[in-house]
């Protein structure tokens, strides 16, 4: 009974390899790299080599700049304005499309907001810098012709942060209502029925059906996109980013790209990174056990 099982379930864990490999070759064999943080890390050595062992000094090195408690705060506050805004976008918008009945619609709805997903913030880069230009920018002509004065969205500590976080979510919410719309689709019609026959109206059949039937796929994305709490998204802050917005927008991603290979630091980058791995831990950690707590969700 047992070797029929294994035969039967053999073909699943096969497919699963590749994916297996993928992390034990990006994700874990690298993570021998962390010896580094204690380090006084000379490349030309080797990452075995003959290196000075310094304990936690390149830590200390890193809480003792200047910039490191802003660098947090504007990480902080970019990456939870990203969690909280992209899962209840996509909810939102996910449940006014499941409403619609004409299915054409519904259908060229999906895909226009799916698209910007697949583009990547090298050419959403280029194309939101030439949107919101201060003198030739659509976005500021508009505001122009309403008698305003233009903004320098990428170039003013005061606008930054909202335009990296509105960026963000229209670039990612297609994909999260994809998601939830796939969750819709499980939820049983008979409940809709007899909420129709009670006199429900739509409001009242999305709030008490439509939403309670999607909670687990938002408590699992939720525990997902918490231990990514301290990743306010690298890719698209370098982009858009420049010296003059660094008090608002520089992030603990772009900061250790510029310690680490900017400026040779490899030790302090590494204490940067291991620091982000063991608070990621813990928040997805604490996560998992609140969603267990309070919800009874279980990943097994």
């Amino acid at each position: 009974m047992r070797n029929r099982q294994i035969r039967k379930e053999a073909p699943f864990h096969l497919m699963i390899l590749p994916g297996m490999l993928f992390i034990l070759t990006f994700s874990y064999i690298p993570m021998a790299g962390i010896i580094i943080a204690f380090q006084k890390f000379v490349p030309a050595r080797g990452l075995f080599g003959d290196q000075k062992w310094i304990g936690l000094d390149n830590f200390r090195y890193v809480m003792d700049l200047p910039n490191f408690i802003q660098v947090i705060w504007n990480t902080l506050y970019i990456s939870s304005f990203k969690l909280v805004l992209g899962l209840a976008i996509p909810v939102i918008f996910a449940i006014l499309l499941n409403e619609l009945k004409n299915e054409a619609i519904k259908r060229s709805v999906q895909t226009s907001i799916y698209l910007p997903y697949f583009l990547s913030w090298v050419v959403l880069g280029g194309i939101l810098i030439d949107l919101l230009s201060p003198s030739g920018g659509l976005v500021n002509m508009m505001l122009k012709s309403f008698g305003m004065e233009p903004i320098f969205f990428l170039g003013d500590n005061k606008w930054f942060p909202a335009t990296l976080i509105a960026s963000d979510i229209w670039k990612n919410f297609g994909y999260g209502t994809i998601v939830y719309m796939a969750a819709i689709t499980g939820i049983d019609p008979g409940l809709y029925e007899a909420a129709t026959i009670d006199g429900a109206n739509r409001w009242r059949k999305a709030w008490h059906i439509t939403l309670p039937g999607m909670r687990m796929v938002i408590v699992l994305l939720a525990v997902l996109s918490l231990g990514q709490l301290l990743n306010a998204g690298f890719d698209q802050v370098f982009n858009l980013y420049s010296p003059q917005v660094y008090q608002s927008g520089d992030i603990l991603d772009t900061f250790v790209y510029r310690i680490g290979l900017l400026e040779a630091q490899y030790g302090v980058a590494t204490a940067v990174g291991f620091f982000k791995s063991i608070v990621s831990l813990v928040l997805i950690s604490s996560a998992y056990y609140f969603a267990y707590r309070f919800a009874k969700y279980r990943i097994f």
